[in-house]
């Protein structure tokens, strides 16, 4: 059975600071069995990240829609598995108000990290608390899936201004708050790909084989589960090197990026250069 002291070795010995930011996707059945269940392997995460902040995806994206328009952060059950609907409704935690991409923050700072949320018009705009992970040199942990499940990469997408990833038509989301008060949402612009029979988030794992080369990701084992440990700095600018030499969509069909892209450049310094 994995334990609170498990969690902390695994962190520290995979290079996991107690001040960095991390936002984690789990499969918690994946791991195997977990001292307290998905409680247990938030403690775990929380208690070593005590300088730092631990982020996990509360997603409502699947709920919060033009025909049902209505997010209240106290109520609104995740729609992304059990980690999330654990986490959003812990009391140690502070949950933001993005109306479809919330997540629920555990740190000292966590307050002042998810302030402004409420103001987002898409579901990963640069500033909202995902897109800041650059801005603060964060992890993304994948425990037990793949890229598939990366949300931070919507956050690239959005940063470097890909196009044909969101719907242009918006529409207003009533927020409730922790005080029941009610604000309105500038028009939201929720995830659409015209040119994909289905959400690009499916094909990120094409990027797999550049984040490799790049030295972005690297790999160990919690319990059961393969994770993924992922540089969110390398990770958006391999990406940005990757759409820089592209003359197609890169995430609207299963394909492997072309090898040529990025196997002739030199990684320097954690980055890739040509």
């Amino acid at each position: 059975m994995l334990t609170q002291n498990d969690i902390h070795a695994f962190l520290r010995e995979n290079g996991i600071r107690p001040d960095d930011k991390v936002t984690v996707h789990a499969s918690l059945r994946s791991v195997g069995k977990i001292e307290n269940g998905a409680d247990g392997l938030i403690d775990g995460l929380r208690t070593y990240l005590h300088d730092g902040l631990l982020i996990v995806p509360t997603h409502t994206w699947d709920t919060v829609v033009r025909e049902h328009p209505y997010y209240d952060v106290r109520e609104t059950v995740p729609c992304i598995g059990t980690l999330a609907k654990v986490a959003a409704f812990r009391k140690d935690g502070v949950r933001s108000l993005h109306p479809t991409h919330s997540v629920a923050v555990f740190g000292r700072s966590a307050a002042d990290y998810v302030k402004g949320e409420e103001c987002c018009a898409s579901p990963a705009p640069v500033g909202c608390c995902l897109s800041r992970l650059y801005e603060e040199h964060g992890k993304v942990l994948l425990i037990g899936v793949g890229h598939e499940r990366n949300t931070y990469l919507h956050a690239v997408d959005e940063r470097l201004g890909i196009s044909d990833r969101l719907r242009e038509d918006g529409f207003v989301i009533t927020i409730r708050d922790y005080s029941g008060n009610e604000i309105q949402s500038p028009p939201f612009h929720t995830h659409y790909t015209a040119a994909s029979d289905t959400c690009v988030s499916e094909y990120y794992p094409n990027y797999k084989d550049a984040f490799d080369a790049a030295g972005a990701v690297s790999y160990a084992q919690l319990g059961n589960a393969l994770v993924y440990i992922c540089d969110a700095v390398r990770m958006t600018d391999t990406v940005r090197m990757l759409w820089e030499k592209t003359d197609h969509d890169l995430c609207i069909r299963p394909e492997p990026v072309p090898r040529e892209y990025y196997a002739a450049s030199t990684k320097k310094g954690g980055h890739y250069e040509p």
